[in-house]
């Protein structure tokens, strides 16, 4: 058989297949796709070994058993699974006419490593394909282009306006997290050039709890893509022989141990890499879907203690407004309550403007507004929320957008609105802040349980202390519910003993 009528057949087979993976699935059938079982015969690859036989591993296998049209695959390192999404994509661009796959890295380095693996694959063919309906008339600057079959492989970086006027069947964007500024953009402009039915991946090892594929990730259920999650001990290779001073396992690792299965060899291997990387291993070298992301950068709330909030935080009891007020605890007769306040500038693709409710005598969180408003808008909504819960006592931020809601809340003639040293609103300053958030950091560790809010919570996350000592939320990320309740607590703090009574005159608590 020629070289062309052999991938033409395999055109046929791969596309009756296809009809059959939704039966053998629905009948809990499985077999190895025939596609993995080209790959395994016909593709070349450099392994570890500088072996070039391709045979699938665990997490190679795991994918190919689960993935959909759109996937996206959080990882550990070197797992193989770039090579193999090369590979699955090669042998359909070279088996279906009109084909065009594009794989994007985070940068032409990158890039150039990835275009190697596809390059091997087409100089390990045989030489009468590569001759015959495999010729190339380009193999260039990242780029295989087929006239015979009209079908085209490029491999791009994400700052090269990757795939824009192009109309792709099979998308790979590699580490995404690592895309940096504009990742966005062009991971938008990606998506807008796949045809109806194409394969999307996406794929990267974590990088902070924040940013493109962080956000990517979490709304995986309700955009639709199917989660693959593989941790380190998928590669077979991560391994060390324990030594004569390896000590008992530690409650972790027992459990580790108890539920996957680990080996004395691979905890001897996990021992080493966390004294190599430290806080960073567990990033490295993913052991969970929600652990890896939170190891990059040092966090300033404890992470057990958001976990165990978390754990017992609980759905709300009356949302409204499309989610935007959530409700825990409604307002109690004869309770006082304050709300602190964190304004933002209204725009959609900007921060949040955000309000926390708490008990005062308790400090429990009660409700949660948080939305992107106009300061006109935003502020009826605190009146309507600040007289719901009993008149309560109104702290905003008066630092930057604050001004304009303060304007608002007199003209809208609010009684009882925190005032500080004879000006409206609450000051955040460099001294003033880092009080705030140590004081909250605290009450998270002392009392979990008065935190009820599942987006708070996951701001606390990714709350964090940058190099220079200050702190703030990570890129990519917000923090105006955590600046919104630090200030209720730190208001309520400095409130302690005196008598909140709703004001008859704007303006008239005493000064600070």
């Amino acid at each position: 058989m020629t070289g062309e009528l052999w991938l033409e057949e395999c055109g046929r087979h791969l596309e009756e297949y296809a009809k059959n993976l939704e039966r053998m699935e629905v009948e809990g059938l499985w077999e190895p796709r025939l596609r993995d079982v080209l790959i395994e015969q016909w593709l070349a690859i450099r392994t570890k070994t500088n072996e070039t036989s391709f045979t699938l591993n665990r997490a190679q296998r795991d994918y190919s058993r689960r993935c959909g049209k759109q996937n996206i695959v959080l990882k550990a390192r070197q797992l193989g699974i770039t090579t193999y999404i090369a590979a699955r994509f090669f042998m359909q661009t070279i088996t279906q006419r009109g084909t065009l796959s594009v794989q994007v890295a985070q940068n032409q380095e990158s890039a150039e490593d990835i275009f190697r693996i596809v390059r091997r694959f087409w100089d390990g063919l045989p030489e009468d394909c590569r001759e015959g309906a495999l010729i190339t008339s380009r193999r260039n600057k990242r780029q295989l282009v087929f006239p015979h079959l009209d079908s085209e492989y490029c491999v791009e970086s994400a700052t090269e306006n990757a795939g824009r006027g192009r109309t792709i069947q099979n998308l790979h964007c590699s580490e995404v997290a690592h895309w940096g500024r504009g990742g966005e953009e062009a991971l938008a402009s990606l998506r807008a050039a796949v045809v109806p039915g194409g394969e999307i991946v996406l794929e990267s090892t974590p990088d902070g709890a924040g940013g493109l594929f962080y956000d990517e990730w979490q709304k995986a259920l309700q955009t639709g893509y199917t989660q693959h999650f593989f941790p380190w001990w998928f590669e077979p290779a991560y391994t060390i022989a324990p030594g004569k001073s390896f000590s008992p396992l530690t409650e972790e690792e027992t459990e580790l141990v108890a539920i996957h299965g680990l080996k004395s060899a691979q905890v001897a291997w996990r021992r080493t890499q966390q004294v190599l990387l430290r806080r960073l291993a567990k990033q490295e070298f993913a052991e969970d879907p929600v652990a890896c992301f939170l190891a990059s950068g040092e966090c300033v709330f404890d992470l057990a203690s958001v976990e165990q909030a978390l754990r017992i935080s609980g759905e709300p009891s009356e949302s409204r407004d499309n989610r935007r007020l959530m409700m825990w605890l409604p307002a109690r007769a004869g309770r006082e309550y304050v709300i602190g306040v964190d304004p933002a500038g209204g725009g959609a693709d900007g921060d949040y403007s955000c309000a926390e409710v708490i008990d005062r005598q308790l400090g429990t969180q009660c409700a949660e507004l948080h939305g992107h408003y106009p300061p006109r808008e935003f502020a009826q909504k605190l009146v309507e929320l600040g007289r719901e819960y009993n008149t309560a006592l109104l702290a905003v931020e008066r630092n930057n957008h604050g001004h304009g809601v303060l304007a608002c809340l007199r003209v809208l003639e609010y009684p009882h609105v925190f005032t500080q040293k004879g000006q409206d609103g609450w000051l955040t300053s460099a001294i003033s802040r880092p009080a705030m958030i140590e004081n909250l950091a605290m009450v998270l560790i002392e009392e979990p349980g008065r935190f009820r809010s599942a987006r708070l919570l996951n701001e606390c996350r990714t709350f964090v202390r940058f190099a220079d000592g200050n702190t703030g939320a990570s890129p990519g990320t917000h923090d105006d519910c955590v600046m919104a309740l630090a200030i209720a607590w730190e208001v309520r703090r400095a409130e302690a003993g005196r008598i909140i009574q709703p004001l008859v005159a704007w303006g008239s608590l005493p000064e600070k």
